[in-house]
């Protein structure tokens, strides 16, 4: 009986690993890109493994005193202070090198909870589905039919042009068009612990 019990335990199991990772692979069909502007469609990342963190953690609560955020390019993290009292680290990706995020010292001049982009995204149809995905809209043809759905850019903290801080993709790497991309806990703390004039420098 035993010998039967192991291989169907282990079947089941990759079974659920292989739904994990198809999972991983493509989501939805329906307009749920994950702001992966980096990447042309053909070379995706296949494994939860990209999006890894294992730096970010958060002691903020319960600390007082002024909100200030640094951004080290150099070791793609983010710190938060409050008061001078480090209070929390996020990992990051950044800005590639065609499209590098700037230096310099800044202020957050907007937030918005749920801000999608109006350059990348997915073309989809009336429904939802997804026709082309990770597109530039500067760049591609909407196929006939279509319409653009921006990328998600969940808890965006602008802080100079069309840059800013918000929950995205992390390849392990400088990877985006110049924002600055968190793990999505992350970016919903940091978001909910800053406001309007919090001071962001971001160096090299």
């Amino acid at each position: 009986m035993s010998q039967l019990v192991v291989p169907q335990a282990l079947r089941l199991f990759l079974l659920s690993a292989l739904a994990l990772l198809a999972s991983c692979q493509g989501g939805s069909s329906r307009g749920q890109t994950q702001y992966l502007e980096a990447f042309a469609t053909t070379s995706v990342p296949h494994s939860a493994l990209y999006n890894a963190d294992q730096v970010s953690y958060w002691d903020g609560d319960g600390v007082g005193g002024s909100p200030s955020i640094t951004i080290d390019l150099s070791d793609q993290k983010a710190y938060f202070y409050k008061g001078g009292t480090l209070a929390g680290v996020s990992a990051l990706s950044t800005g590639d090198e065609k499209h590098a995020t700037k230096t310099g010292n800044f202020k957050v001049i907007q937030k918005d909870q749920w801000h999608k982009s109006n350059l990348y995204g997915d073309f989809v149809d009336g429904a939802g589905n997804v026709v082309m995905a990770n597109i530039d809209v500067t760049k591609d043809k909407a196929p006939p039919g279509t319409r653009f759905e921006g990328s998600k850019m969940h808890h965006f903290m602008r802080f100079t042009g069309g840059i800013g801080m918000h929950e995205g993709f992390l390849p392990g790497y400088a990877a985006s068009h110049g924002c600055v991309r968190m793990p999505a806990h992350m970016a919903a703390t940091f978001y909910h612990n800053v406001a309007t004039g919090t001071p962001v420098t971001v160096r090299p």
